[in-house]
């Protein structure tokens, strides 16, 4: 690897630096990175000066598909690198696309300008939350799934998590093959769709128990019910959940430049809020060739 490796806080995610032998990311190897991002499910990488074409790049090596963020401005001409920042306010625990069946192998992060002070990008490691929770809460999500609604969405709108060409017929099978999906399509291609979805997932590498999905972000922004029984959270659970997320936070204080690749299988992510224009933070999100 040529590079300087050190431990991320408390959890299992690694900083590489670049070094006098190793300054270009490109010349990183390629099967050393896999076999560190198994490992540890986060990389920092830090000193190579990193543009969001060079993540781009980069990410292509590790990648057998990229997929579009539709709910952000894409900045490439493929449409696949978008600017992380929709507002300035602070961005609660989530693993991306959890809350549908297109939910991405990994999040790429790539700093331009930090903001001057706050914006940090949090993250908490799913494994580590899932040990922590009691056998009762445990209990709880393993008995009970999640359930998502989306109502009136445009055939376009689904088209951007396969291909431009892709038809009603290909929509249709591709929502036949994932489970926990039903769905209704109109006759003027609007879909109508429920995604039921366990907050437990299997960790791409290691096939461990992950408490990384939507849960927090979805108790917290609305008051309806979230299970597919049509329940909600115990006060005591959630009282449990946000000491547990208090006590595992990590934080990325950016620096122009840094490239962060996180297992979106694993970990979860959120934001601290900031009041600067000029931050720029650029993500891409895409499925492993690993």
């Amino acid at each position: 690897m040529m590079s300087t490796i050190e431990s991320f806080g408390i959890s299992t995610g690694k900083i590489v630096y670049s070094s006098e032998d190793c300054q270009d990311i490109l010349n990183l190897s390629v099967p050393e990175t896999i076999e560190l991002f198994k490992s540890s499910g986060f990389l920092l990488f830090r000193g190579f000066g990193v543009t969001h074409e060079q993540m781009k790049t980069f990410a292509k090596q590790f990648s057998s598909k990229f997929i579009q963020d539709y709910t952000r401005p894409q900045v490439d001409s493929d449409q696949f690198v978008h600017f992380v920042d929709a507002g300035m306010d602070n961005c609660l625990p989530h693993s991306e696309h959890a809350y549908s069946p297109f939910r991405p192998d990994v999040i790429w992060f790539c700093c331009a300008v930090p903001a001057a002070e706050g914006g940090e990008t949090l993250f908490w490691d799913g494994v580590r939350v899932w040990e922590e929770l009691s056998q009762e809460s445990k209990q709880l999500f393993l008995s009970k799934k999640l359930k998502f609604c989306y109502n009136n969405i445009p055939f376009d709108i689904l088209k951007r998590f396969a291909s431009s060409d892709t038809t009603i017929v290909d929509i249709k099978r591709i929502l036949d093959g994932f489970e926990g999906v039903t769905y209704q399509i109109k006759e003027e291609q609007i879909i109508s769709m429920e995604y039921v979805c366990s907050a437990v997932v299997k960790t791409k590498y290691g096939n461990q128990d992950a408490f990384a999905n939507t849960f927090w972000a979805t108790q917290k922004k609305t008051e309806e019910a979230i299970f597919e029984d049509g329940s909600r959270t115990p006060d005591e659970v959630v009282n449990e959940i946000e000491k547990i997320l208090n006590n595992l936070k990590e934080e990325i204080s950016w620096q122009a430049g840094d490239l962060v690749m996180m297992d979106n299988s694993r970990f979860m992510h959120g934001r601290r809020a900031f009041n600067d224009k000029r931050r720029q933070i650029f993500s891409t999100l895409s499925n492993l060739n690993f």
